[in-house]
């Protein structure tokens, strides 16, 4: 049986699905842009600022189904510019210690709301 979590602490689905599901002990956010929750706009600063708030954001969705980011196994990270690589693994880093999820890091034509990054997960809840 599948639950769907949301919270008011990340910004809400812009379409139809949900801010994360969670199927027996494992927890699936959807992708994350750097979109503050509170005004609904994309946040300044460039793609250092948005993986900041792509990860608070996570981190909300996360706290709304019991769990925390040091749960999460698994990431995918979209980069509209293969180039700023290297700004979001310097983010990345902060927010994780060893052992680190797996993750894949794809390059996109385009996010949304012009967005730079987008951060998905999966996690171990228990």
């Amino acid at each position: 049986m599948k639950e769907a979590i949301s919270t008011d602490g990340a910004p809400g689905a812009i379409g139809p699905y949900s801010q994360a599901v969670r199927v027996g002990q494992w927890l699936f956010c959807s992708g994350q842009i750097g979109l503050d929750p509170a005004t609904g706009a994309l946040v300044d600063g460039g793609v250092v600022a948005e993986t900041k708030r792509v990860f608070e954001n996570l981190r909300a969705v996360l706290a709304a189904a019991g769990a925390a980011l040091d749960q999460i196994a698994r990431t995918t990270i979209y980069l509209v510019d293969l180039g700023d690589f290297a700004r979001v693994n310097e983010v990345y880093a902060r927010y994780f210690t060893a052992p680190y999820p797996a993750r894949a890091t794809v390059g996109v034509a385009a996010l949304p709301r012009g967005a730079r990054v987008e951060i998905d997960a999966i996690a171990l809840v228990s």
